[in-house]
């Protein structure tokens, strides 16, 4: 099931006796267990009808016996299970309460990082008596738009840099992800614009001195610009490792030739080639005209050597800095 529609349940107080909430994506596990925890029962009926317990510390038969009481002065008693993962050997044990859950108790298992064994005959059980969320992990070009749209939600927008921004130095990981919005919002009144400068402040990010700066100068042919950037993260090789430029830049240069390759050259079609929101489109068509295929080819060549470089490959001293500025007048001269 979306997970949506657990959430669009749970707050219209549609409750189930079983969820199992598993998947590589913890954010949503976290997401709907949370509210579960903090919303179904109130402050006072909490005390003696919700129990949370932990994979680690506890056992299958220790979860049925508690799912099994009733709840005292209230409506419903709930068990939610974290790190459920941990008791994975132990699943087939539930099969007996699957069949007879407790209708006024509300089960939740968080199992973590991974999903159901579809071989098994009990992951079949427990996708036809529970209410299950499988997550998966969003890929990298999807982060923007999960961006834009967990801040709509919030009542805000955002401009396009500020979301690369956003995704390009904290991943594909949600929790943390929200988490850092999450601080940004606090500082920036309802209804503003995300920029650049918000995420500076109240992120952390450089908007000037940061990889996407870096794939814009070099793209653009702004040596000075460029060196500047390259001198600021040999500076700060922990917060700027060689090998996330080098990642960074070859999925640059691939896109230049997907560029280059790509008959319908329009901003829509471009943008769609290339997984891009079309604001950036500009920026590739400069790159194009600056790195022709041949010329963009030999930069990838570059890439791989300084990434084997990188690695201690025909290189016994030379730091990570040095390898990044050589490689990066490579690129451009």
């Amino acid at each position: 099931m979306d997970y949506q529609v657990i959430l669009k349940d749970l707050k219209n107080k549609v409750y189930h006796p079983i969820y199992f909430l598993c998947g590589e994506e913890a954010y949503y596990i976290d997401l709907i267990a949370d509210y579960i925890e903090k919303n179904v029962l109130d402050a006072n009926e909490k005390e003696f009808n919700q129990t949370i317990l932990y994979g680690k510390e506890t056992d299958m038969l220790t979860i049925i016996s508690e799912a099994k009481r009733y709840p005292m002065m209230a409506n419903h008693n709930v068990v939610i299970i974290k790190e459920a993962q941990n008791l994975e050997k132990e699943l087939d044990l539930l099969e007996q309460y699957l069949n007879q859950p407790t209708p006024s108790t509300i089960l939740v298992f968080c199992f973590k990082y991974k999903g159901l064994d579809g071989r098994k005959a009990i992951s079949k059980k427990i996708k036809a008596k529970a209410v299950v969320l499988e997550t998966k992990k969003l890929y990298d070009n999807q982060i923007p738009d999960w961006i834009t749209n967990f801040l709509k939600d919030k009542g805000y927008s955002i401009n396009p840099k500020a979301c690369a921004l956003l995704s390009e130095f904290l991943g594909n990981d949600l929790s943390k992800l929200a988490n850092e919005i999450e601080k940004l919002t606090i500082n920036v009144p309802e209804g503003t614009t995300i920029t650049p400068e918000h995420v500076e402040q109240n992120v952390g990010i450089s908007k000037d001195f940061n990889i996407f700066e870096l794939t814009k100068t070099i793209g653009s042919l702004n040596v000075y610009k460029t060196n500047e950037i390259v001198h600021y993260f040999a500076k700060n090789e922990k917060e700027h490792p060689i090998q996330v430029v080098i990642s960074t830049l070859y999925g640059f240069f691939t896109k230049i030739l997907i560029y280059h390759y790509t008959a319908d050259k329009s901003n829509k079609n471009i943008a769609s080639q290339l997984g891009i929101n079309p604001f950036f489109v500009g920026e590739y068509q400069t790159a194009a005209k600056n790195y022709p295929i041949k010329k963009a080819v030999k930069v990838i060549e570059y890439l791989r050597e300084y990434d084997l470089k990188s690695k201690g490959v025909d290189n016994s001293s030379t730091s990570s800095g040095e390898l990044m500025k050589e490689m990066v007048f490579k690129i451009m001269h």
